[in-house]
Parts: C-alpha cells; structure tokens; sequence
C-alpha cells in the first residue's frame, strides 16, 4: 500500500503542476440549459448530451416518479431471477419498435451494453474490426473477447477494406464503429460499410449513443440519416443509450434480431449478474421515447441551434468542423490551456469542459460544444458573445 500511496500522489502532483487536473463540478439543480453550480451560481450548459432537452422535461421526471412509485427503488435482483419488470418488457418492446429491429435487450449503461455483446457472441478464430476512434467501451469489450483484434484508421474505407480482406478466414467478423464519434462529432460512413460488411459476409454493429435522438428525420439516428434499414441489407446490430437524448438518465440497450437477444439474455455476463435497470429510470426512458415520436421537430430544433452555434464560431475566427450532429469540437491542442479556456468561459457564465489526455490523444486537446433542442437562440448569442471575449483575450 505505501508504494501504490506514493504512485498516486505523485501523479496527482504531477496534473495539478502541469494545469492538467480534473474538477469535479457539483451542479445543484436539475440539467437544462441553465443550472446551478454550486460556489459558482447559474450558468448556460454547452457541455452536457442533453440533445432534445428531456433529462428534466415535465412529462419525463413525472414517469419517473410514477415509476418508482408503482414498483419501488429496485427488484433488488437480476433479470433471470425476478428483476424483469412489466415496464423492462414496455422499453424493449419500445426500442424495438422504434429502431425497426426485431427484440432489445436493456443494460445499466450502453458500456454494460458493449461489453455484454462483444464478448458473449466471439469465438476464438473469430474476428473484431474496429475503427481507431471507437468509443473506450468498444476497446474494451474487444480486449475481453477471444477473438482477435483489428483495428482500422478513422473512417477509412480502405483501410477497413484491408482488414477485412486480413480476416477472411474468420468464421464470424464484425464490423463496430461509434455511428457519431463522441470526440470529432464526424459520422461513420455506414453506407460504404453496410456494402462492404454485405460483401466480406460480416456483421456490422454501431454504437449510436451520440446519434440517437440526434440523426435523422425522426431521431433514429445515423442509420435512419443514411437511410439504411436495421437489418442484413443495413445494420445488423445498434446499441445505443437512454443517458443521453433519450431522457439523460442512465441505461443502454442492444437492438437486433430476436435470436441475438435471446442468446444475450442466456449468455452475456453483465445481463446475468447486474441488477435490472432501475424502475424509475425505466420508466422515464419509455416516456423520453414516447415524446421523441410525438415530437420529432425537436431533432430539427437541434439542428437549427447546431447551425446558429457553428455559424457564429466560425464568424469570430474559430475553426470547427461540418457535422450534423449535437457536438461542436473547438480543437485547442494542449491540454492544460483547454482547461484554462474552459475556466474562462465558465467565469463568464458558460458551462464548456475542456478535453485532453487521455481522453483525447495528447496534443489534440479542445472544447467540447454541445448543443440542445432546449436552447433558445438569446442563449446561443449570449454564448458566442463569451466566446468572443475569450478570443479577444487570447
């Protein structure tokens, strides 16, 4: 223990000396657009994966009291055993509806997710192909796999050529890519790697946390933006997250054939020795979808605020890049100076983290932007305005 006591210390040192240390900010107040943070006081929210502004929607937070009323804190157990509730059944069913697959499966978060996939329907001799930027929930579901590891440069198309060409003898490959990639806000080329999956008889899966509720005219996500089907023609397998446009809270899901659920429930380990997501969260889950369906304009209220936000970025000199999603990177490049420039933002009232290692690679730091359906345009404004003054200060 002294030894490990030391090497944590002196790592601490070391992020506090180089300006690189994480802080953990305690918000007070329910996540909207404006929230309270505690020593600070109000601020407009520019950080957070609320997209369509339902993580404290009336409708949603009374779902969930009812829920927590009508089935109490938890089952206290897992699904096998006497965790399934009649509101689980309800949200999968939802799920499947909505994404047009045949059966879902919900986990405690869309990492539990990942990792109660990939490692459950791999063998060995088996192949996973994964894009460089994947989320960190892929990488590690692959390392608990038994089948071997590819990893392919971001989006290119080439390069997934190549790997699976590598991995011809495999008798089972899958394809996995973020559908939005939660660091750049680009999307995953899905049309060229449905084809190429069709051609290499692999199995393509997306994560789609970052793109649920966010792509496409009714908020399916990026599959639905290319027009692509869930299924052997399109995308065979999404898992994606209730944490983020679908209410904020927490839980993820699988969504593909029935068969695939089936199996999960008899053989992924997170399903089988995790608690069932909690009543309330479910429960709020189903409502945040419910609404999504009755009102899809709030995804073109996204994308509206997404374009007044870029525009006005670009109008003050900062570069970003073209995207339909909900994120707006601001690349910075170190990281002690991304988290100085978040500091300085939130003295003036706007609530925008700073990124660096290792959740971005070093020497890639940046301010992560993102935006919300709940956003009014006085707020976006009043939010390029700090960014100006940040830019005039240099």
């Amino acid at each position: 223990m002294p030894r490990l006591q030391q090497r944590l210390s002196e790592t601490i040192k070391e992020l506090h000396s180089s300006g690189t240390h994480k802080v953990l900010r305690n918000i007070t107040a329910p996540m909207a657009p404006v929230t309270v943070i505690d020593g600070i006081g109000e601020v407009l929210v520019f950080c957070s994966n609320n997209y369509l502004g339902l993580a404290n929607h009336p409708e949603v937070v009374r779902a969930g009291i009812e829920g927590l009323e009508r089935y109490g804190a938890g089952t206290a157990s897992v699904r096998f055993i006497c965790g399934t509730l009649e509101c689980h059944r309800v949200l999968e069913e939802k799920v499947a509806e909505f994404f047009g697959t045949e059966a879902a499966l919900t986990y405690t978060s869309c990492w539990n997710a990942n990792e109660g996939l990939l490692p459950a329907i791999v063998e060995d001799g088996d192949a996973i192909i994964s894009d460089e930027m994947n989320h960190a929930s892929i990488i590690d579901a692959g390392r608990l796999s038994k089948a071997t590891r590819k990893i392919y440069a971001h989006n290119d198309m080439d390069a997934l050529t190549a790997s699976l060409e590598a991995a011809q003898g495999a008798p089972v490959k899958l394809v996995v890519s973020d559908g939005v990639f939660s660091m750049e806000g680009d999307v995953a080329d899905l049309p060229r790697m449905s084809s190429l999956c069709s051609e290499h008889e692999a199995i393509l899966i997306v994560d789609d946390s970052h793109g649920t509720g966010v792509l496409g005219r009714h908020g399916r996500g990026t599959h639905e933006h290319f027009g692509l089907s869930c299924d052997s023609g399109g995308v065979d397998i999404i898992t994606s997250t209730f944490g983020k446009a679908l209410g904020g809270g927490n839980g993820g899901f699988v969504a593909g054939s029935s068969d695939l659920i089936d199996f999960l429930i008899q053989r992924s380990r997170p399903h089988l020795f995790s608690n069932a997501l909690a009543p309330a969260t479910t429960c709020a889950a189903i409502k945040a979808l419910e609404i999504l369906e009755r009102e899809p304009e709030r995804v073109g209220r996204l994308h509206a605020n997404v374009e007044q936000m870029r525009n006005g970025l670009r109008a003050l000199g900062y570069e970003v890049m073209d995207s339909p999603t909900g994120i707006i990177p601001i690349i910075i490049g170190d990281t002690a100076e991304a988290i100085r420039m978040s500091g300085r933002l939130l003295a003036m009232g706007i609530f925008v983290v700073g990124f660096g290692f290792p959740v971005v690679p070093e020497g890639h730091a940046r301010l992560r932007v993102q935006m919300s359906a709940a956003h009014t345009s006085a707020q976006i404004e009043r939010s390029l305005e700090a960014f100006a003054t940040l830019r005039r200060a240099g």
